[in-house]
C-alpha cells in the first residue's frame, strides 16, 4: 500500500531524516518509534505533504506521490490525526464530526457518524460542546472520529495517547485495536513502545532521522536491550 524509498527531508539547514525507507503492506499496522526529535513527525508530515521531500519517493498503491499537496493525499484515502489534535475549537463536537464525513476513495461509509457515537459514547454526551470545553481524552477521541469518518484507507496517529490518564489510554488502545481489526491499515506513533508494539504487526526505530532497527513487531519485543538503546527506556 505504502512504500517510502531513501527518503531525506530538511528543515532549512537541519537535515532531519536521511534516507529513510519503508514499506506498509494493505491491511497492517506498523509502529513509528524513537526518542523525542528523531524524525518520527517529519516523517509523516512529509508523508501527508506538510514537508517537502528533499529527495526520495513516497508511493501510494504503486502511485508515485512525491511532494503531493496534503488535500490530495488525504483524498488517496490518509485519515490523519496530528499530534496536539488540530480539532477545530469554535466548533461542536458534533459540527467537528459532520464535516469531515464522506465515502472512502473506494466509495466505502463503513464508519458512520453514529458508528464513530457508539465506539465514543462520551462524545455522544458531548454533541453541542465546542472543541475547546474538551477534555484531552475527550479531544483525542474527537480527533480519531473525525479522521475515521473520512473512512480512510490509513490512519496515522501521532502520538496516540499522549497526556492522556491511563484509563483514557486504555480506551484509545481499544479503539486502536478496534481499527486494526476491521481492516484498517495503521501507522502508530506513541511513547509508549509496549502498547505500540503489542498493537502492530512490524514497527521502525528512527535515531537521528534514520532506520536503525525494523522488523516484526513481536520479535522486536524479545530485544530489550536494542530498545533500550535506542528508545532509553
Amino acid at each position: 500500500m505504502l512504500r517510502i524509498d531513501d527518503l531525506n527531508a530538511r528543515y532549512g539547514d537541519s537535515h532531519v531524516l536521511r534516507g529513510v525507507s519503508l514499506e506498509l503492506a494493505a491491511g497492517t499496522a506498523m509502529g513509528l518509534l524513537g526518542r523525542n526529535g528523531m524524525g518520527k513527525t517529519t516523517l509523516i508530515r512529509s508523508l501527508m505533504g506538510f514537508v517537502r521531500a528533499a529527495s526520495g519517493s513516497l508511493r501510494w498503491q504503486g502511485r508515485d506521490v512525491t511532494g503531493w499537496a496534503p488535500e490530495r493525499m488525504a483524498r488517496l484515502g490518509l485519515g490523519y490525526v496530528p499530534e496536539g489534535r488540530d480539532i477545530f475549537p469554535n466548533l461542536s463536537v458534533r459540527e467537528n464530526l459532520v464535516m469531515t464525513a464522506r465515502a472512502g476513495p473506494d466509495g466505502r461509509r463503513d464508519w458512520t457518524y453514529e458508528r464513530v457515537l457508539d465506539v465514543f459514547p462520551r462524545l455522544r454526551e458531548r454533541l453541542n460542546h465546542g472543541g475547546q470545553q474538551l477534555s484531552g481524552g475527550e479531544q483525542q477521541m474527537l480527533a480519531i472520529g473525525r479522521a475515521l469518518l473520512t473512512n480512510p484507507l490509513l490512519m496515522i496517529l501521532d502520538e496516540a495517547t499522549e497526556g492522556l490518564a491511563p484509563r483514557v489510554a486504555s480506551d484509545i488502545w481499544r479503539v486502536i485495536a478496534d481499527i486494526r481489526a476491521a481492516g484498517i491499515s495503521t501507522l502508530i506513533v506513541d511513547r509508549n513502545y509496549r502498547a505500540v508494539l503489542a498493537h502492530t504487526d512490524r514497527a521502525v526505530v528512527l535515531e537521528k532521522g534514520r532506520v536503525v532497527l525494523a522488523g516484526e513487531s513481536a520479535t522486536l519485543a524479545e530485544q530489550p536491550d536494542a530498545l533500550a538503546r535506542f528508545l532509553g527506556v
